[in-house]
This record gives structure tokens, C-alpha cells and sequence, in this order.
């Protein structure tokens, strides 16, 4: 299956994502904040990026467009999963590089839906 990297800076919505995308056989990454994902996306291939918005260290939204400048990451799929449900930080999101938008609490069926429809 896929090699995914969940960010959130909450370990228990962290390990809440890992766990459903694994259950489901894909090898899951953690990442606490948006430059620990960066970091991790220096040393590893993934084929897709869950990321939640706000975060300390670097936010969601920054790590999106710092990613899409690195090579190989440019048509990575990436679904940001947060509690923001506004319009305007959506935009934002969009215009940055995200694929897509999930509100929590997520439902693990409709995230492991998205996820299969994203990776194609």
C-alpha cells in the first residue's frame, strides 16, 4: 500500500489517523509539526501527506507550500485534516498546494474513502 506521513500535534489524533491507515495496510509516518514533516519528507518518499492546520514550530498551511518545493513533491497528494472548517483558510489552503480538506472528527471510513480516491 502507500507510504503515508500523518502531521498533527496532538499524539492521540495522531495515533488515531496511523492507526485507521494502517489497519487498512498502508505504512504510516508521524510527524508532531509542519517542520518535522519537512524533515521527514528529506529523508523519506511519501506518496501522500495528512496534515492538520494549526500546529507550533511551522503550521499546516506553510508546510504545504514549503513542500511543494521540493523535489518529487510537486503532485503528492495533500489533505489537510482539521478542526478549521472556514472558507477563507481553505482558499488559503488551496491556493498553497492542498489536494484536499477533511473537518475533524474525522470519520475513519470516509478518511480511508478519501484516501483510496486521492492515491488514484
Amino acid at each position: 500500500m502507500a507510504k503515508i506521513l500523518a502531521v498533527d500535534d496532538s499524539a492521540s489524533m495522531r495515533s488515531m489517523v496511523a492507526f485507521t491507515l494502517r489497519g487498512a495496510g498502508h505504512d504510516v509516518e508521524e510527524a508532531d509539526n509542519g517542520q518535522a514533516a519537512l524533515d521527514s519528507a528529506g529523508n523519506h518518499k511519501f506518496d501522500l501527506i495528512l496534515a492538520d492546520v494549526n500546529m507550533p514550530v511551522m503550521d499546516g498551511i506553510t508546510m504545504v507550500r514549503e513542500i511543494r518545493t521540493r523535489p518529487g513533491y510537486s503532485g503528492v497528494p495533500i489533505l489537510m485534516l482539521t478542526t478549521e472548517s472556514n472558507p477563507e483558510k481553505k482558499m488559503e489552503g488551496k491556493a498553497a498546494g492542498a489536494t484536499g480538506w477533511l473537518v475533524k472528527p474525522f470519520d475513519p471510513d470516509q478518511l480511508l474513502a478519501t484516501v483510496a480516491r486521492v492515491l488514484g
